[in-house]
């Protein structure tokens, strides 16, 4: 059975990596929508920065699932470990720099 697993991986790896192109194409059409917004739109900070929020999050999620590969792990225990692990990065890297921009000007 171990063999026919081992085969079934050995194809799924072959081909055009249709997922990762799919990523790609969906993560540059949201950055680009998100500098329309904030460049030729002229809508409140507030409704701005709530919408490029958003954005920001749903293509966090995209990098998440296609290229990341958070639904191909062994266990849904170690996907959640690394999930989190993750977003504690984002926030220790966001929080830092910040907190380095107040202090240092």
């Amino acid at each position: 059975m171990s063999e026919n697993q081992s085969h079934t991986v050995k194809q799924q790896r072959y081909g055009f990596p249709w997922k990762q192109v799919i990523g790609l194409l969906l993560s540059l059409a949201l950055t680009f929508l998100a500098l329309w917004i904030a460049i030729g739109l002229a809508l409140p900070v507030t409704a701005t920065l709530t919408i490029i929020v958003g954005l920001a999050i749903f293509q966090a999620f995209i990098q998440l699932f296609l290229f990341m590969h958070v639904t191909e792990g062994t266990e849904p225990v170690h996907q959640l470990i690394g999930i989190l692990f993750g977003i504690y990065v984002a926030f220790a890297v966001v929080a830092g720099t910040l907190w380095i921009l107040a202090y240092a000007l």
